[in-house]
């Protein structure tokens, strides 16, 4: 019997290209989001992603394609707090779509519903990839999801009315799961807390403040600039004097840094899932925190 890859199981499990009953065209900006409308919606919507589990939401091309999309949808759901900023307004302009322009029923941004941490005292671009809203990778705390699926079960009642009771049943069912799945995981993960971190990138700082880990380091001289072999000489004798027990990567990052700074340091690199679909545990909201989880705990043995 042929095996699936993970590919053709996450398109086939998630994006729902050809859902028979389907009455909402929805496209998500990132692969959490659009497993979140999924969720929620189930047959009510047919899901489409703006970017592949192993892509930097950051940096993307809005291509005829997805443009085309853009056209025809009639939510987009996407993560906010500037993560998207240099390529969805293109995308939103050329669309010609006016339900899903900012300010309309048609627009979601996940971010307003969350309250984001580590924003700048000073916006200064000399000091690299700087967000003025504040850290927007808070999906990697799962307890943020919660208040962000409250919000969109509400609008995707309000945009289709006429299954504002499936939408909701739907939310009451994923409020319940969830919770249980964040006690799950916390009692889990309790042996991480405290466990002494760095990172190639802060992409992790939600999950770290969650975990109750401490970030001792970051590999990147500014936030999203690469490191030279010169300044990650550096951070091998920093961590010397603050050791750390494992480096975090998320997996649409090269591995580079990490490698270098493990091979010298003999702390291990531990390559996370970042969203649904980027690994084969990470099939869905769920697996993917089963999955960072299971990692981390791993690289503490």
């Amino acid at each position: 019997m042929k095996r699936l890859t993970l590919p053709v199981l996450f398109v086939a499990g998630l994006l729902w290209n050809a859902v028979s009953h389907a009455t909402l065209n929805v496209l998500a900006c990132e692969p959490e989001w659009g497993a979140l409308v999924a969720e929620l919606a189930g047959d009510k919507a047919s899901v489409h992603l703006a970017t592949t589990p192993r892509q930097d939401p950051h940096h993307i091309e809005a291509r005829p394609s997805l443009i085309a999309r853009a056209r025809r949808a009639d939510l987009l759901v996407c993560n906010g707090a500037e993560l998207e900023d240099g390529w969805l307004p293109l995308l939103q302009r050329e669309s010609g779509n006016a339900r899903i322009q900012r300010g309309r029923p048609g627009w979601f941004e996940a971010a307003q519903y969350v309250q984001l941490i580590e924003k700048p005292a000073a916006l200064d671009r000399t000091l690299g990839d700087v967000h003025a809203a504040g850290n927007p990778h808070f999906h990697v705390d799962p307890r943020n999801l919660l208040p962000v699926a409250e919000a969109l079960a509400e609008r995707l009642s309000e945009i289709d009315a006429a299954h504002a009771a499936h939408y909701h049943a739907r939310l009451a069912d994923f409020r319940q799961r969830w919770q249980m799945a964040i006690a799950r995981w916390e009692q889990r993960a309790a042996p991480l807390k405290g466990v002494p971190v760095a990172v190639q990138h802060k992409n992790w700082s939600y999950l770290i403040r969650w975990l109750g880990m401490e970030m001792v380091l970051d590999l990147e001289p500014k936030s999203g600039v690469d490191p030279s072999a010169a300044y990650l000489a550096e951070v091998v004798q920093r961590l010397e004097q603050t050791p750390a027990r494992m480096v975090l990567r998320s997996n649409y990052h090269s591995p580079r840094p990490a490698q270098w700074v493990s091979q010298r340091s003999g702390i291990p690199a531990v390559e996370l899932p970042f969203t649904v679909g980027a690994s084969a545990m990470a099939h869905d909201l769920f697996g993917l925190y089963d999955d960072i989880i299971e990692r981390l705990l791993e690289a503490t043995q």
